[in-house]
């Protein structure tokens, strides 16, 4: 059966980590006052309640043409939906292969990235080292970021003046803050001179720093979900024990930070920082959220940006700074954009695969999110059609037979599959978008290829 939908009541679920106190108390006049990457972007699209966040800091220079001026685009104006397997003919293999184009430059840091994560204690050693060692995954975000850092090298970095008497904008609903013309690098590199700079060396080793967090990241979740395997591997608390693995995270973190204190870029250790803070934030809004809240499609996506597309988000935006682009800057803001809408297609994408793939092709257990009491987006469209699989939501499927009943529901209805590809598809497009407000260049068309990579993968 269908419904009419209520209209929105305004999201109560947001985690706090830090107080609206101790937060100010952090604060100067030229610290970055970041604005989660939902508050900037819009989440939803229109036809679900979505709106476009207001001008602010982080998103107030968005022009699709400054940085193209006098330049031929043949992709200008790009769909996905023209492609195969988005609902087009056009062959996506007409743009570089994302992987490939980075393969050999990411190998060096891909090797030494073992060595920076050595310790004197083999136990801890072995377990910080498990997934470099065997190598696996694409390298996904590593390769983002170094796809990324070649493109934003095809824009000349505009440089601002920044007034002494202050009267730039305050930021909130008109303008930029001061510190948001700052955090660029001070080496400028252009596409010819880019790889082998120093400017690119920082870059690839953001890579490796994000990699070092997501990795953190992937053990300390599995502890507390209490996961079997990874990546199709056992997880690291298998292998070893809890404590082992915490520490092992713990210090994956650790290096990460030392890392990127050696970038020498206080803007970039801030804007890193705060993508460690949103990981915390994202497993307190999962563990916490009130009941009511489990419901809202805006509530899974925010939790989705805190656990998944923030890393990829604010990888990029620093990126684009380690790049000699200003935060406010035009290239900068289009790269959290891209980031954003990307992770969260990607999550969108896993999200969907938990119902549609093996748990042999995934590498880790399918419905994996059902058990841990979670509803993901197939899941919360049908809630939409059945009114009645609301209270399993709400309770986490804590009762008997709960899954069985929310799995036939999803099966029984004729949208909530499709509603979810097309929640995948608007924020995949939306990167694209993003993306198409920096000149053609191999690297940029590489990072479009991959964007349709994420939403049609199959595992």
């Amino acid at each position: 059966m269908s419904m009419t939908l209520e209209p929105k009541s305004k999201i109560t679920s947001k985690p706090v980590v830090v107080s609206a106190e101790a937060e100010a108390l952090s604060h100067s006049s030229t610290t970055m006052k970041l604005i989660p990457s939902y508050e900037l972007f819009q989440i939803l699209p229109e036809e679900e309640g979505g709106v476009a966040p207001e001008k602010t800091a982080g998103n107030f220079v968005r022009d699709p043409n400054s940085s193209k001026i006098g330049m031929v685009d043949e992709f200008d104006d790009l769909s996905l939906y023209d492609y195969k397997g988005v609902g087009g003919n056009k062959k996506i293999e007409q743009f570089p292969d994302p992987f490939k184009m980075v393969d050999k430059e990411l190998q060096p840091f891909s090797d030494s990235i073992k060595e920076l994560v050595s310790t004197d204690q083999p136990v801890l050693s072995m377990a910080a080292k498990h997934f470099f060692d065997k190598r696996q995954g694409k390298r996904f975000r590593p390769t983002i970021v170094q796809l990324v850092a070649k493109a934003v090298a095809c824009v000349e970095p505009v440089n601002i003046e920044v007034p002494l008497n202050g009267e730039h904008h305050a930021g909130k609903n008109g303008g930029m803050s001061d510190w948001e013309y700052s955090g660029q690098s001070s080496v400028k590199v252009n596409s010819e001179n880019h790889k082998g700079s120093e400017v690119w060396r920082r870059q690839a080793q953001l890579g490796q720093i994000v990699e070092m967090i997501h990795v953190a990241s992937l053990i300390h979740d599995d502890v507390l979900d209490e996961a079997d395997t990874r990546r199709g591997g056992e997880a690291v608390h298998k292998l070893y024990s809890n404590k082992v693995a915490v520490l092992a995270g713990d210090y994956l973190l650790a290096r990460a930070s030392v890392l990127l204190a050696r970038l020498e870029n206080t803007a970039v250790v801030q804007i890193m920082a705060t993508a460690l803070e949103s990981l915390v934030a994202g497993e307190i809004m999962q563990l916490k959220s009130p009941a009511k809240s489990l419901l809202e499609m805006e509530t899974y996506l925010r939790k989705s940006y805190y656990k998944t597309a923030s890393l990829i988000a604010y990888a990029c935006r620093s990126t684009a700074l380690l790049g000699g682009h200003s935060y406010g800057s035009n290239v900068a803001t289009a790269m959290e954009e891209f980031g954003f809408h990307l992770g969260l297609a990607y999550q969108l994408q896993d999200d969907i695969l938990d119902f549609t793939a093996a748990a042999n092709v995934l590498g880790k257990p399918a419905l994996a999110d059902m058990d841990l009491g979670l509803s993901t987006a197939p899941i919360l469209y049908a809630a939409q059609e059945f009114p009645e699989l609301r209270p399993l939501v709400m309770r986490r499927f804590k009762e008997k037979g709960d899954k069985e009943i929310a799995l036939e529901t999803l099966y029984k209805s004729d949208t909530a599959m499709d509603k979810a590809r097309n929640l995948a598809k608007f924020h995949a497009q939306r990167a694209i978008d993003a993306l198409l407000r920096l000149p053609q260049s191999n690297s940029r068309d590489a990072l479009v290829r991959l964007t349709h990579a994420v939403i049609t993968r199959k595992k």
